[in-house]
């Protein structure tokens, strides 16, 4: 962008300063949003005055100047409106002025509303007032940022430029409101949980470490939510969500951002069948609630959300996709199988070949909304065990577009069991599984106390929003993404 234009509307502030006029007033006259003077006068006929003055304000998006008369688009925060500007209305004086603001200025207009003969609902100024000075023109006379690195960087002028993008946050927008509103139907109670954990619990992940300089300890951003709505869960809140950042210090992809927005909710007496029925409705009502359907389009797949899902269990759909009937094979046997069926595999535990294979072979095949049940113990530390197949945990995942929507369990509530498989994740750890859980000595202490059968979930909200918004990236649904710093891009 070139000096000169800055230098120009810095001049301009100049002048109105001179004038006697502040540039950025403390104070804005009466007004109220666009979208209620739409819908208040949207009755009018062509050509028809209301005989109503109302006050509006916001931010100049387009000025056709014709002589003596000029309109102009004014937008807020909630919609559009047509000014029309007249010297014989406003006097020579105060309509030089507003010929003068430039597009991306911010200005009061109050004046009575009419419809053009083109049908145009607009209001005729009959006195303005100057709220504040845009220094750098709006980018390409506003048909929106082509470069996607300035989008995600400079989120404030895809904003503005883009009605896409703002619809892509305003479903978002609806989509926390929905959450909250039947989960709160249902009984939920929703709560707050620390983002800094003395244990990074909960998943497993790269925690990002930080220290805290007061208490001389070291402590991680969270990774999840779950352990400290359990302790929640223990002490007698029976239905509880929250609805919070995470951070895990890992890759950044299209489906993946070190700083993400989850779901997570505990309900007691309950199990990971419950979670299931529950991940229908939610996710329903969401739906209905921001597109007004459970048939959507997604980048050019017609997705369905009428339930009930697609289920399928984990060693079910790996041998489906692959032909290896994984059964209770250690990790040689399975390596081997593979080599019988021409797969080659690395070198791995037998946790990290299940997940290795479904990644490889049945993840690609979840495209419609699909429940994949009953992971395997290894895989699963919080999770508890099924009953007839002690091998293999009460989990399920829901999968969309081959991207993890959802993971949800018949939670442990056995802390002996607990701390068994904690330590089996100490001895993973101490193998150089950097991701594997510690052990939560402050979690036992208050499950040894009691806790009771609980269905258990987690929602990843952006990738949802993606889905919602028919959104390729989640940086599209993120109002702000992580990105590296301009100097280093």
């Amino acid at each position: 962008m070139s000096d000169s234009l800055v230098e120009a509307r810095l001049g301009k502030i100049e002048a109105l300063k001179a004038r006697g006029i502040d540039p950025f007033p403390a104070r804005v006259p009466a007004s109220e949003r666009i979208d209620g003077v739409l819908r208040r006068h949207g009755g009018l006929a062509a050509e028809e005055h209301s005989g109503a003055r109302v006050g509006v304000a916001g931010r100049l998006m387009a000025r056709r100047q014709m002589g003596k008369a000029s309109f102009l688009d004014l937008r807020d925060g909630s919609a559009k409106i047509q000014i029309h500007a007249a010297a014989d209305r406003l006097g020579d004086e105060a309509y030089r002025g507003i010929c003068d603001t430039d597009v991306g200025d911010f200005l009061h207009i109050a004046g009575e509303v009419f419809r053009t003969k083109r049908g145009e609902l607009t209001v005729a100024a009959e006195s303005w007032t100057f709220l504040a000075k845009a220094i750098r023109p709006l980018p390409e006379k506003w048909h929106g940022l082509k470069d996607v690195e300035l989008r995600y960087r400079h989120r404030s002028l895809d904003l503005l430029s883009s009605d896409e993008t703002r619809e892509r946050f305003v479903r978002r927008a609806k989509m926390m409101e929905t959450l909250r509103s039947e989960l709160t139907r249902l009984g939920f109670l929703e709560v707050e949980t620390p983002s800094l954990h003395p244990i990074p619990g909960g998943t497993t992940a790269r925690p990002f470490a930080t220290h805290h300089n007061a208490l001389d300890v070291d402590l991680y951003l969270r990774i999840a939510l779950e352990i400290y709505l359990k302790r929640a869960l223990i002490g007698g809140l029976d239905r509880v969500f929250e609805i919070g950042k995470c951070f895990r210090n890992e890759g950044v992809s299209t489906k993946h951002n070190p700083e993400f927005t989850m779901l997570e909710l505990y309900q007691a007496y309950t199990d990971y069948e419950g979670m299931m029925r529950l991940a229908e409705s939610l996710v329903g009502a969401v739906f209905q609630a921001a597109v007004g359907s459970l048939v959507v389009d997604y980048q050019g797949t017609r997705l369905d959300f009428s339930p009930p899902w697609h289920r399928v269990a984990m060693l079910d759909a790996i041998a489906e996709t692959s032909g290896l009937d994984l059964g209770t094979l250690t990790a040689p046997e399975i390596v081997a199988a593979a080599k019988t069926k021409g797969i080659g595999v690395p070198n791995l535990s037998r946790t990290q070949l299940i997940e290795h294979l479904f990644d490889r072979f049945v993840e690609p095949t979840l495209i419609q909304p699909t429940i994949v049940t009953d992971y395997p113990v290894e895989i699963s530390p919080l999770a508890k065990r099924r009953a007839d197949a002690p091998h293999l945990t009460e989990r399920f995942e829901l999968f969309v577009m081959n991207m993890e929507i959802a993971n949800a369990f018949s939670e442990l509530n056995d802390p002996v069991d607990q701390r068994v498989r904690f330590e089996d994740q100490e001895r993973l750890r101490a193998g150089g599984d950097e991701e594997a859980q510690r052990i939560d000595e402050d979690f036992l202490f208050a499950m040894e106390h009691g806790m009771p059968p609980t269905g258990g979930m987690g929602v990843g909200l952006d990738r949802l929003a993606m889905l919602l918004s028919n959104s390729a990236s989640i940086r599209d649904v993120i109002l702000f993404p992580a990105l590296r710093r301009k100097d280093e891009a």
